[in-house]
Formats: structure tokens, sequence, C-alpha cells
């Protein structure tokens, strides 16, 4: 019964959500589905607007794998998803594609082992190719988040080590698109600050654009946990500057998805220089941080920390993350909403949903007239969901009417529109 009802709800969304008839018809929406958050909101109707889900992660090692059999000649398992393809195909939009997500954060071993020779290659692709048929998926989104260096084990294996895998890491790419096929998707997920994109330059990056689909260009945690000053972890112009890198090295706007975080992130300052940080300006921005991770290891510290919509708040900064909400500042210049707690010696940084609608998607998704947006991730917004709420309503305009809004100032008129 409960399957049949979704499946009613499914098909009279379809009929809603035939296409526009004008605007950007092929705009992406494209959601991450998380094993830490595997909720949906299955009684919205936003959920149908959705054009891409990732079910995130299978590990990178397992396609590593020589041969289809085990040692007892049966068929190889592929780890169990936290949630089916067909499964999630029940719950939602049944035009809506979806993908597996290989790797993440700090999975890089099965990716280096992989892309180290054609063989190595060859072998990795076609595992993938088989897993995609063994799930029913659409296709696969790449996480190998940092090819080239600067990942997490950055600072125990120098970036020089690394630097094969800038050639590496298109070799790979084309060797999936080979074996998948032209009717599956290949998408990647690729770094947000300049100096993590070392292997997404002008030489590189045609080449990578001839066997992805697209790019979900990671335009959050743009502060992190190596900064020594505040700055916006979801800025509008730090984003901006991450997608116009891959513009300028080549990649098509239209094949750029910009990503939103459905999360908060807070870090500790340095209570002196932010007091006089902010009596000279008037803000706590670019003021310094506590040192947060080792400097030989890169160990995190604990001076940073994260959580999702959907988490408890930690106790030990309840009270703060209070004032932030209500006592907080949207930086216009900069684009991002902020708050330095002085009691605290806390460093605020997120997105609210209004920011989402009113400047995100004009002044980053309409104003280079991108391909998409993403989230990491859906389940991370419940259980309210405001922030995916925002997005689609805002991505939906877009998608109907095309670039009309870009490059407006005026978010008081844009939210009314809305």
């Amino acid at each position: 019964m409960f399957t049949g009802f979704w499946v009613v709800l499914n098909l009279l969304a379809m009929l809603v959500h035939m296409g526009p008839a004008s605007g950007s018809a092929d705009l992406r929406n494209f959601m991450y589905l998380t094993g830490q958050h595997p909720v949906m909101p299955v009684h919205m109707a936003e959920q149908q607007d959705i054009t891409h889900m990732a079910l995130a992660f299978m590990p990178s090692g397992v396609f590593n794998r020589r041969g289809q059999h085990d040692v007892d000649g049966n068929p190889h398992e592929w780890p169990p998803l936290f949630q089916s393809i067909n499964h999630t195909r029940m719950l939602v939009n049944p035009k809506t594609k979806l993908l597996v997500a290989i790797g993440g954060w700090g999975d890089t071993f099965g990716f280096e082992k992989g892309a180290q020779s054609p063989k190595s290659r060859q072998r990795f692709a076609h595992n993938v190719a088989a897993m995609v048929t063994a799930t029913g998926a659409d296709g696969v989104d790449i996480d190998w988040e940092y090819p080239g260096g600067n990942g997490e084990d950055y600072r125990e294996v120098p970036n020089a080590e690394k630097a094969w895998e800038i050639t590496a890491y298109p070799l790979l790419l084309a060797a999936i698109r080979e074996a998948l096929g032209p009717d599956k998707i290949l998408s990647a997920a690729v770094p947000g600050k300049p100096e993590d994109m070392l292997a997404f330059t002008p030489d590189t990056v045609p080449d990578i654009m001839r066997s992805v689909d697209f790019l979900n260009v990671m335009t959050y945690d743009l502060m992190n946990r190596r900064n020594t000053v505040t700055t916006h972890h979801s800025g509008v112009q730090n984003s901006l500057t991450a997608v116009d890198a891959y513009i300028a090295a080549g990649c098509d706007a239209r094949r750029i998805n910009f990503g939103l975080a459905f999360y908060v992130k807070y870090y500790k300052t340095e209570h002196d220089d932010c007091v006089r940080r902010k009596n000279q300006t008037g803000s706590a921005l670019g003021c310094r941080t506590l040192l947060m991770e080792d400097p030989d290891t890169g160990a995190d510290l604990g001076r940073a920390a994260a959580f999702s919509w959907h988490d408890n708040v930690p106790e030990e900064v309840q009270a703060s993350f209070a004032r932030a909400q209500t006592d907080g500042t949207y930086d216009k210049e900069g684009g991002g909403y902020y708050y330095w707690d002085e009691d605290a010696d806390l460093w605020w940084s997120f997105d609210t949903a209004e920011a989402i609608a009113s400047e995100k998607i004009p002044r980053v998704l309409q104003a280079r007239k991108l391909g998409g947006v993403f989230a990491w991730g859906l389940g991370e917004d419940g259980p309210k969901y405001e922030h995916f709420t925002s997005m689609c309503r805002a991505w939906k305009k877009v998608r109907d009417d095309g670039w009309g809004m870009a490059g407006r100032n005026n978010s008081s008129e844009i939210r009314d529109e809305l």
C-alpha cells in the first residue's frame, strides 16, 4: 500500500512537472543522499523537482578487484548501499537520474591504485560498469576529490609524490567512460578552492570534459581548518572564484553545478585580534583563528567543527549558535551569513534559506549561466527542509524563466517573486 501511494504521487508529479515552456529546461537540480542522514522529504512536492540524486558513498577500493568471481567461483557482491537504487526510485520523480557516488573525503587509495597503469585503469573501469549494471544505477559520480595532492594526507604525503595523478586522473575518467558507454552518466565532484585544483588546469580540463557529463564544484568548506583567518565557508564571491577558475580552464559553464551546504560550520578565534579587527572595520571578517590542524600531520586539533540542520546542536555551543541565528549579519560584498561570538570566541558561517534564494542562486547560478546546482546533502536539511525548499523554488524560477534575473542586486524584488 505504501509503495502504491508513492507511485500515484510520482505520476501526479509528472503531470505537474512536464517541463517549462521556456527558460532553461535542462537545468540540473542534483542532490546527494548520504548514509549519515538517509532521510528524504517524501511529503513535499519539491522532492519531485530533483533531476539527479547520488547515493553516497561506495568505497573506491572495491573497484580494484581482479576478476568477477571470488575464490569459490561465486560472483562478487558489491558493498550494499544504505538504500538501494530500486527503493530510491519509488521515492523520486520517475525522470530523476540515480547515481552511485564513489569515494568521498579521505578515500584516495583505491583511486590511486586504480589509476596507476592502463591495465589497472581498465580493471577499475570495468568493475565500475559492472556495479552500475548490478545496482541498476543511471551512472556514477566520481568523488576523488583531490587528485594531485592537497587531500586529507597532504602533510604526510607531499604533493610532489602525487604529481603523476594529474595526468592519470583524466585517463581514469576516460577508461570509466569507455566502460560505461555513452548512455550512462559520469559526473565528478571537484575542489572549490583554486589552490586545490592541482589536477584541473587548461591542459587537463579539456580531456576531463571529454569524459564527464558535468562537474559538481564543491563551493563549500571554502573556509576549512587550513585557514588562518575568518571568511565565509560558502560565500558568493569565493564560489564565483571557484566556478570562474573552471571556466577559465576550459569548462563550459553549462556543465558546471555549483554547490550548497546544508550544514553549519564554526571555528575558534583569537580573541584580541578579532576585537581589534572589529573595532577597526566594524566586522571580525579577516581576523585570526586559532591553529586548527597539526602543522606536521595535518590532524584536526578540534578547533573547527560542523553539524547539519538535521543534527542536534552540540550542547557546548547551543547558546552561541542561538546568538548566531538571531544576531548574525549578511555580508553583501562577500555574500555570506556570519557571526562572531565575542563571548565564546567562535566564528560562525552558514547559509540561510533566504540567502540561498535571494543571493546565491541569482549571483552565482544565474550570473554565470551555470548548468545547475547541487547540495550536500538532502537528508542533512531535515526535518524542516527549509534550505532545500528555498533552493528548489529559486531553481524552478530560473528553469522556467531563464536568466532574466542575472546580475540583479535587488534581493527584496527577487524574494517577492519567489
